[in-house]
């Protein structure tokens, strides 16, 4: 990998390669999701099982803050307590995250995947048996530390096994698993919420799903890159030809011998480049943070995976995930848990969509397209708070009589703006992060990106309700909009388009600048060949049918 000493930030850079380099790798046969094969199918959606539990968790604490009464404790939870039990999963997550690289890299993407199956039940069940604040805490932790580590892994296994034209979508289906867990997590809060002690059913369903995943995941295979890396080549061999299953088995062949070509390529560059630098591939994570950061092309990696994972929790959307039966308690809906579902259900609706455009519109421009309406949202949400009767009491979730009016109804479709432009866009796209790092460094880069998702999680879930309080709901969505306007101008400036590349190309645009212009070529250029490819397949379909109504 070729070491540069000087990096140029403009946004234009690199405009002197045609966009012919940048897509060098055009897909080479039109696979999609349909003809993705059973194989590909059934090991996504094993490893997204973890962003259920993901989902499920971050939704299932909405509900369960204003259904839990005096049940910890035997007193009523205060904001702190409110606060510690949100935030520490955050907490926990955060130090979690980082370990993934290490773990990954030295026992495999799968490996890792068991150990936050493992926690999910235990910690579903120690909340559900809790009976004080400090216990409730302790359950939280643990699926804490397992959202930490799944986080990072699973999208990190989908993006090692899925095919460059579908790599964003098998990604984004963890996203849908996220989303459909909030669903499941507010229907069962409110069903369950009408039961004495209601809320250690809904902490405790979570435990079914993580056996379930143990399950499956014995039976699934490690990613073909970790395993070329490992040298362990003619496993990685199969892997690919399962994972290509679906496609024709006269291009299968060549596909899977260009990706074991591509991989290998890459492994030997970075094997010379750690001997140009007398570099000692055993020392493991020292070496690879010192590549991650030294070399200019990882460290714009780095940086463009952060930002987008920092800007995913501080525009603020978790806060309203947490508190949302709170926000919507205060301003006097006579049932907050329903109230809430809508925004899960519209979370969960608007990723249908992401799934369906995020290789086809791109990363780059689903989120330049997405945020300007999260704005929207978040100051519509504010001017409503202005006119929503509050009263500011010495507990910020204690539920006052406000009344349903207007601005109550306006709030909550704003809301409902903010979320739908979310979901399509920021709550889909960072999770892309493994994409964007060389394979010697693409676990290490992964974690610390999703590191940087926990700790903006963590200081969202510590500051809300006392932002709430003191600085007004009003002020306090004004300030998340202020966090998406710079956000949208960050990812004009430095974030290129990857949409369809493949992962060993991906390196080579960030090697020598931003090459956002570039990169918006090229994928300008892949879409292209792809519409020539539809094109060509409907034609054919079109006069293989008149040739068989001829012949009937």
């Amino acid at each position: 990998m070729r070491r540069g000493s000087d990096e140029r930030d403009e946004p234009n850079d690199g405009d002197e390669d045609s966009p012919e380099d940048s897509s060098r790798h055009s897909p080479t046969s039109n696979i999609s999701w349909r003809n993705a094969g059973p194989v590909l199918r059934s090991l996504t959606l094993s490893a997204c099982i973890s962003g259920l539990l993901f989902g499920f968790d971050t939704g299932v604490i909405s509900s369960t803050l204003v259904s839990i009464g005096s049940d910890l404790s035997n007193r009523p939870l205060t904001t702190p307590d409110k606060s510690i039990v949100t935030a520490i999963t955050s907490l926990l997550a955060l130090i979690s995250a980082p370990m993934t690289g290490f773990f990954a890299d030295r026992y495999g993407r799968k490996s890792v995947i068991l150990v936050p199956a493992l926690l999910f039940v235990f910690g579903a069940v120690i909340q559900a048996v809790a009976t004080y604040v400090w216990t409730m805490v302790l359950g939280r932790a643990l699926v804490g530390a397992a959202v930490g580590i799944a986080s990072g892994a699973v999208p990190l296994y989908i993006t090692e096994l899925a095919p460059a034209e579908l790599r964003g979508r098998l990604v984004t289906v963890q996203s849908l698993f996220i989303t459909g867990g909030q669903v499941v997590a507010y229907v069962l809060g409110w069903i369950f919420a009408r039961l004495p002690h209601g809320w250690r059913l809904m902490v405790g369903v979570g435990a079914v799903p993580a056996v379930v995943q143990l399950v499956l995941l014995i039976r699934m295979p490690e990613t073909p890159r970790w395993l070329l890396q490992t040298g362990q080549d003619e496993r990685a061999r199969d892997v690919l030809i399962k994972v290509h299953e679906g496609v024709p088995e006269k291009d299968r062949a060549r596909i899977v011998q260009s990706v074991l070509l591509s991989v290998q390529a890459e492994i030997t560059a970075e094997d010379k480049t750690n001997a140009r630098n007398d570099s000692d591939s055993s020392s493991g994570v020292r070496d690879a943070m010192k590549e991650l950061i030294s070399i200019p092309g990882n460290r714009r990696a780095l940086t463009i995976a952060c930002m987008l994972q920092g800007l995913q929790q501080l525009c603020g959307f978790n806060s309203l995930m947490y508190f949302s039966a709170t926000i919507f308690a205060l301003v006097g809906f006579t049932s907050p848990i329903l109230a809430s579902l809508s925004i899960a259900f519209t979370n969960f609706l608007l990723t249908l969509v992401a799934f369906a455009w995020i290789d086809i519109v791109g990363r780059r421009n689903i989120l330049l397209r997405s945020i300007p309406f999260m704005v929207l949202g978040l100051l519509l949400c504010s001017l409503a708070f202005s006119f929503v009767s509050i009263e500011p009491a010495r507990d910020a979730a204690l539920i006052y009589d406000a009344g349903d009016g207007i601005w109550s109804w306006m709030l909550i479709a704003s809301m409902v703006l903010y979320v739908a432009a979310y979901a399509v866009g920021l709550g889909c796209v960072p999770w892309q992060q493994s994409e964007l790092f060389p394979l010697r460094v693409r676990s290490l880069g992964s974690g610390l990106a999703t590191a940087t998702n926990w700790s903006s999680n963590f200081i969202i879930g510590m500051t809300f309700l006392p932002m709430m309080n003191f600085l007004t709901p009003s002020i306090t969505f004004m300030c998340y909009a202020v966090v998406c306007v710079v956000g949208w101008v960050a990812i004009w400036r430095i974030y290129p388009e990857t949409a369809g590349l493949e992962l060993e190309d991906i390196g080579e645009l960030l090697k020598d600048g931003w090459s956002v212009q570039k990169s918006v070529e090229g994928f300008r250029e892949r879409q292209r060949v792809l519409d020539e490819m539809e094109g060509r397949s409907r034609r054919s379909w079109s006069i293989s049918s008149g040739r068989m109504s001829r012949e009937t």
